[in-house]
């Protein structure tokens, strides 16, 4: 047995590798830049980690979220792994102290020390971790979820673009390793463009899933669904994805008051609670874990038989990623989201809230910008809370990507096709294991949306009737009061408070405020007459 294969049994107890594994390991060994495109559960962390293990140097893993960090460390500490982070969180001295045991470590040859740093992209660019680094024999730079690269980095979060600028600024270059489940063609080739791939060695293995069956469900009774969904799923463990944490909260503790035992996961627990939770759900002291998209990256569990999204994400790459941590042993597992148009006036609200530094009720403050659904950041800092135009760019491109998954809720021909296709993989038209291509009342109509149809028009028709009582009254037009999109919204979503109407795209806080108690009133009487 040679050594690689002996440090794969010894650390994570396999005889063999998954496919792609051993090619990308080996090319990182011989000097390579590699670029792994992989899915959800092939094991694209053990890429850079068994390298980290064989190399003579530091590993240097790049990382977007704290949550995400402090798991993957904790994870690898459980196999005798040295490993620890470093965030803006952490104070100086500390940081300081961890810099000095590794170089003292270095200098010594002490081959027990940290052999991977975690650290985000903003990181390292500071004076403080770039006088580390020039001192430091850094083996290997990894970038996990490098999809971030494109989907972030773009103006989100542009020290993801200075990644190979870091890297070039070492004395050794070192390879550069990046991984993701989740890029479409264009995506990879701006990573490769942007961290300065030289010639990687490029490994796409697939986007198909064949063992997962993938479902939408149309709802607006989430939970009654929900225990619809549940009642068919009595075996194995399940994940269910929320847009914010006070929704996670509140769900789980609504699923054990009826008798589904239940955790939620965010990114705002205290890391002991986070970490109990992720525990008990491992460990099957619970079925269920409730959580927002801080949770699942770097964990494996292989009995996920079902993964529902309480909400629609805001986008493809988002979606694949967590409904792939369903099956991931191979066995057969279940995608099901559950779409409403609230789904898409919350994805709106946090777009029109995103790069900004906002932060609401339930999002508590980040120690850096908020990610897309108010998970927080690994970034040292918050970002300005003023308007400019890289905001702007960025909220064009959620904006896209929410488009995207609205055609996927609302796709009429077969779902799996419809996600291939956008990720760039040539697919047949009838997959047989989707909701679309098993419907006995056949596909979805041609140009049907998350918006209920009869009574929603309905209830449109009578909030247009008093919009225009209200613009004729007051010697107004229409559209200054609410605008007809506006209307749809507030038709499909029904807001039962003021700050649920104020979340609805176009209503404005001051039109709210002087209006929305008399649409609140005819709503309520519509849904009580219905």
């Amino acid at each position: 047995m040679d050594e690689l294969h002996e440090t794969l049994r010894k650390y994570y107890g396999y005889s063999s590798f998954r496919p792609g594994q051993e090619r990308l390991i080996r090319a990182i060994l011989t000097g390579n830049d590699v670029l792994g495109v992989m899915p959800t559960g092939a094991g694209k962390s053990l890429c850079y980690q068994i390298p980290a293990l064989l190399l003579s140097g530091l590993t240097i893993v790049i990382s977007p979220l704290i949550s995400l960090m402090e798991d993957q460390v904790t994870a690898l500490k459980k196999r005798g792994i040295p490993a620890a982070f470093v965030h803006a969180a952490m104070p100086g001295a500390e940081r300081r102290a961890l810099f000095m045991r590794i170089l003292e470590a270095q200098r010594t040859g002490r081959r027990n020390s940290v052999r991977l740093l975690y650290v985000s992209p903003e990181r390292l660019m500071t004076r403080e971790f770039l006088s580390f680094s020039e001192n430091a024999s850094i083996s290997l730079l990894a970038v996990d979820e490098a999809h971030c690269v494109v989907s972030w980095g773009r103006d989100f979060r542009p020290a993801y673009r200075k990644i190979g600028e870091f890297a070039d600024l070492l004395k050794r270059r070192p390879p550069i390793a990046a991984f993701t489940a989740s890029a479409t063609p264009e995506a990879r080739a701006e990573i490769i463009t942007f961290l300065h791939l030289k010639d990687p060695e490029s490994l796409t293995t697939g986007f198909d899933r064949p063992n997962l069956f993938f479902e939408v469900r149309h709802t607006e009774d989430k939970w009654a669904e929900l225990l619809r969904v549940l009642s068919g799923h009595k075996r194995g463990s399940g994940v269910i994805y929320c847009l914010t944490r006070k929704t996670t909260e509140a769900l789980a503790k609504k699923l054990n008051i009826n008798g589904f035992p239940s955790a939620f996961y965010h990114g705002g627990l205290e890391p002991g609670v986070r970490a109990k939770n992720q525990e008990d759900w491992i460990r099957g002291r619970v079925r269920l874990i409730v959580a927002t998209c801080a949770f699942g990256m770097g964990i494996d569990k292989p009995d996920v038989r079902f993964v529902i999204h309480y909400n629609m994400p805001g986008s493809m790459e988002n979606y694949y990623q967590e409904a792939g941590r369903a099956g991931r042993d191979g066995k057969p597992g279940d995608c099901i989201l559950l779409g409403s148009a609230r789904d898409v006036t919350i994805n709106r609200f946090f777009i029109r809230k995103a790069g900004s530094g906002w932060t609401g009720e339930d999002l508590p403050h980040a120690e850096g910008p908020m990610t897309r659904h108010g998970e927080r950041s690994s970034a040292p800092g918050p970002v300005s809370g003023a308007q400019s135009p890289s905001q702007d760019a960025l909220r064009r491109i959620l904006r896209q990507d929410l488009l995207v998954m609205q055609d996927y809720v609302s796709c009429h021909t077969c779902l799996r096709a419809f996600m291939l296709r956008y990720f760039g993989e040539e697919a047949p038209p009838f997959c047989g294991k989707c909701s679309v291509c098993l419907s006995d009342t056949g596909p979805l109509p041609r140009g049907s949306t998350l918006i209920p149809g009869v009574e929603s028009e309905e209830l449109y028709k009578e909030l247009r009737s008093l919009r225009l009582d209200l613009a004729n009254r007051q010697g107004k037009l229409p559209y200054e009061i609410f605008s007809d999109r506006t209307l749809h919204d507030l038709a499909a979503v029904r807001p039962e408070s003021l700050k649920e109407m104020a979340l609805v795209e176009g209503s404005g806080l001051i039109n709210v405020l002087k209006y929305g108690s008399v649409f609140l009133a005819e709503i309520r009487n519509w849904v009580d007459t219905h």
